[in-house]
């Protein structure tokens, strides 16, 4: 037990022992400043100093904009903007793949590509199993010669008439000789133009450019967007100088003549002007 005492106060000695720190005038000697210290002071002093440091430390990150600069931490503004972001490229993706769609589905409909089905009206009441009373309705000889002329008719009528509205003033793509006119009854739903390859195509009217490409039938297509479901097609160009998404306006050039593709058979413009899903005949509204 003495031995431990004794250990004991040697240990209490040591770091109460008083040390001094005396500041002197180099050239008198003279004493200028001192400092009494012991151990356990120095050590209070020093674990008193750190503990301030880090708890000022700890506030200035906490409350500051230096904690966005710590990795691993993120902070609630930044999060609700990455979030923001997230919703928004979602919709951005949505929308591209619905007007992929609305692109692919017209480029099936202008090349041709697209299968009309024809419809047996009889064949709906059989399918939804309604019996008509037909007792008392007589058909007179002129009735039914009258349907029957329709009926032929909507047969081989594909398309409803339709027209531009009258507000559009549309310029000629190009000027020249009409090789092929709009005919319905051949499924050849726009005009040929002869041109000389090379020649400027432009827009026949401001708008919007959702197609701009390659096939291997038309060779390089563009189709503009002029609003009011108004579309205007150019097909069998030698090049394209806009790409899909461009607004251009009217009279703008937007390729050259050529003749590409595998259904061309010489330099010409192969020019289509649809309005509300339906194809028109563009001499009607424009001089070529």
């Amino acid at each position: 037990m003495t031995q431990k005492l004794k250990k004991r106060t040697l240990f209490k000695k040591k770091w109460l022992a008083k040390y001094r720190i005396i500041f002197l005038n180099e050239e008198t000697l003279e004493e200028r400043f001192a400092i009494r210290l012991t151990r356990f002071n120095v050590f209070i002093a020093v674990f008193s100093t750190a503990t301030v440091l880090v708890f000022l430390t700890t506030l200035l990150i906490a409350y500051t904009p230096l904690r966005e600069y710590i990795p691993g931490y993120t902070s609630p503004n930044l999060y609700k903007q990455v979030m923001s972001l997230n919703k928004l490229t979602e919709s951005l993706y949505d929308a591209t793949q619905f007007n992929d769609e609305y692109i692919k589905s017209i480029k099936k409909v202008l090349t041709g590509e697209a299968n009309f089905e024809s419809i047996n009206k009889d064949s709906i009441y059989s399918s939804l199993k309604i019996k008509l009373d037909t007792s008392g309705l007589n058909r007179s000889k002129e009735d039914s010669i009258f349907r029957e002329r329709v009926d032929l008719e909507d047969r081989y009528n594909l398309f409803k008439t339709a027209s531009p509205p009258k507000k559009f003033n549309f310029s000629p793509p190009v000027n020249g000789t009409i090789s092929s006119g709009f005919d319905l009854k051949n499924r050849h739903y726009a005009v040929d133009v002869v041109v000389v390859e090379g020649t400027p195509v432009k827009s026949i009217a401001a708008g919007r450019v959702i197609f701009a490409s390659w096939t291997s039938d038309t060779g390089n297509v563009i189709i503009i967007d002029h609003g009011e479901q108004i579309l205007s097609v150019y097909k069998h160009n030698r090049s394209l100088i806009i790409r899909q998404g461009d607004f251009v306006k009217e009279k703008e050039v937007i390729a050259s003549s050529g003749s590409s593709g595998e259904l061309s058979s010489g330099p010409h413009l192969h020019f289509e002007l649809w309005s509300d899903g339906n194809p028109v005949d563009p001499t009607l509204f424009i001089n070529f």
